[in-house]
């Protein structure tokens, strides 16, 4: 989508509702911002970009986090995103070695629940039931993604996230909207526009507290040197704002499995010429990344389809 809003390039149905999942959390990260989070309790860029995150569980994860839950006032035990061991491996096993159960801080949103812990403190909304979709917290989340998205609160597709938040669907067309509104700040009010560029300055000067050290998501923005701000979300999904090239990128991976998301990304990026050259250099490991067998040996490589590459633009 470029900044006429118009497709520029289609493949499969771009106007299905998709789930953004993890996808969106810049956009709920900005709800909070845009409610004055930064200015009331202090949080810096490194915690805006950890309240955007799906995170691995590294130390400075944790410690962000950790951070803004204290600066709100809340400890731990607000968090309501559930337990699981750190997505990186290191961080794992230095936890297992001390004899440290994983807890909801842990859990690659525990970010994203601090931020909108942050936000009902900012508006005087229950803390406790923040999870659910009648919350005042909640409900300005949703106007802020039907805002950006081009669509109505009200006739958005509504689930429930893996960690327990409400997650709203909309159709590839809108996700790419959004995104590059999010790269362009190309928004009626002055107030949302503020509220994003904090939260897209934020992932860009700090990647890592986005995703990982190594991960698709931190390894693209590093890449991209400010041009560039990316979110992953579960079941395939993936966004990105590609800021001089004023577009917004969204695909989804039909199988669900995040193995084609590199691939398919990097090859997009390139096709509609959204980054540099020396970025998809910088990322040919993601592009086209080496399957081994279980003895070690490499036995195939995944990458994108020759459709990609010969596809014509589609603005239907």
């Amino acid at each position: 989508m470029d900044d006429r809003e118009e497709v520029t390039f289609a493949l499969g149905a771009i106007d299905v509702p998709v789930f953004l999942r993890s996808a969106a959390k810049p956009f709920i990260a900005a709800a909070a911002v845009g409610a004055g989070v930064v200015e009331r309790f202090g949080l810096e860029p490194r915690e805006l970009a950890v309240m955007a995150a799906s995170h691995t569980g590294q130390r400075f994860h944790v410690e962000a986090v950790r951070s803004i839950l204290r600066k709100i006032g809340l400890d731990e035990s607000a968090l309501q995103c559930g337990a699981h061991a750190p997505y990186n491996a290191a961080a794992a096993a230095d936890l297992a070695a001390a004899g440290i159960a994983p807890t909801a801080i842990h859990n690659n949103c525990s970010g994203k629940h601090a931020g909108i812990l942050a936000l009902c403190k900012a508006i005087g909304a229950d803390p406790q039931t923040y999870m659910e979709p009648d919350n005042p917290a909640e409900r300005r989340i949703l106007d802020l993604c039907a805002r950006l998205s081009g669509e109505r609160a009200a006739e958005m597709p509504i689930g429930i996230d893996g960690c327990g938040i409400p997650v709203y669907a909309t159709p590839l067309r809108n996700a790419a909207l959004a995104f590059m509104r999010f790269a362009t700040l190309q928004v009626e009010d002055p107030r949302d526009a503020r509220a994003l560029r904090a939260v897209r300055d934020a992932m860009i000067a700090h990647p890592e507290y986005v995703s990982g050290t190594g991960e698709f998501d931190t390894r693209l923005m590093q890449a991209g040197g400010g041009t560039l701000a990316c979110k992953s979300g579960a079941e395939g999904v993936h966004a990105v704002a590609a800021l001089q090239a004023r577009a917004g990128l969204a695909v989804k991976i039909l199988d669900g499995a995040s193995r084609a998301r590199g691939p398919a990304v990097v090859a997009l990026l390139g096709k509609l010429n959204l980054t540099a050259r020396r970025v998809l250099t910088e990322m040919a490991d993601f592009e086209r990344p080496i399957v081994y067998n279980r003895a070690g040996r490499a036995v195939g490589e995944i990458r994108a389809a020759g459709t990609i590459a010969v596809e014509k633009a589609s603005t239907n």
